[in-house]
């Protein structure tokens, strides 16, 4: 207990800055756009470092899906999370192997590599419209379930992944995140025994961290409750493909 109250006095002010903006961010992506998560990643890396952030990042995505799940209990497609999960589940296996070879800038350029060949996919979808058939076979499928666990047991990196594939096959904005926070709360409850056993990033302090970051947190899901009810369902689609493709860029510096 003493260490955790040395540790929590001994924050500066840019981590106390830094772990509010993250939490109101990690709050905006669970419950609409989950792309803005990336925003916060390189905030909370450069404030905590990048192991300990990773663990802290979970962490306060686990309170945020408490929350998420809450509000968008009944409009999950669990059709499409059934299909999914398995796929994810070896993709995090695979990243978490993966992450012991390569560095965390070589992960960024191929996580944005990948998801911008999937924005190249979506925009052309949006191009051809109601003409454009998505691929329905089981490799499909499989491919954005593994790419989904790789990138999300690296870097918390899966919210772009995972919302072109949802965009793909076109569900309203309530069903896309009903799909999204069900899935991700499963996948982020398996994820927290590796960080606490095989990584080790997960401990009393950084729980103590999260739960204090819980006001900031909640405030974040209310302003993603807002964009979804206001936003119509054409402006929601861009809006992430927009932040998106910002993301995807950011990547690469």
């Amino acid at each position: 207990m003493m260490d955790i109250l040395q540790t929590l006095q001994d924050l500066s002010v840019w981590q106390i800055v830094a772990g509010i903006i993250s939490a109101i961010f990690v709050g905006i992506a669970r419950t609409s756009v989950s792309a803005v998560l990336l925003l916060a990643v390189p905030i909370m890396a450069s404030a905590f470092g990048a192991i300990q952030s990773t663990g802290l990042m979970l962490l306060m995505m686990n309170l945020g899906d408490l929350y998420a799940v809450k509000i968008y209990f009944h409009q999950a497609r669990w059709d499409e999370i059934r299909k999914l999960l398995p796929p994810a589940l070896f993709g995090l296996a695979l990243g978490g192997v993966v992450g012991k070879f390569i560095d965390d800038q070589q992960f960024k350029t191929l996580i944005g590599g990948i998801v911008f060949v999937c924005l190249i996919f979506l925009v052309w979808q949006e191009i051809k419209g109601d003409k454009f058939e998505v691929p329905s076979s089981k490799w499909f499928i499989i491919l954005f379930g593994i790419l989904s666990g790789f990138a999300t047991m690296i870097g918390n990196a899966a919210g772009p992944l995972f919302a072109i594939y949802l965009l793909a096959i076109r569900l309203n904005k309530f069903n896309y995140m009903g799909t999204t926070v069900w899935f991700f709360m499963i996948i982020n409850l398996i994820k927290l025994p590796l960080q606490i056993f095989v990584w080790h990033n997960v401990h009393w302090t950084t729980l103590a961290l999260a739960v204090i970051a819980i006001p900031a947190i909640f405030l974040g899901t209310r302003i993603g409750v807002w964009i979804v009810k206001k936003l119509p369902e054409k402006a929601f689609r861009y809006l992430i493909i927009a932040i998106t493709t910002i993301v995807a860029i950011s990547m690469f510096f």
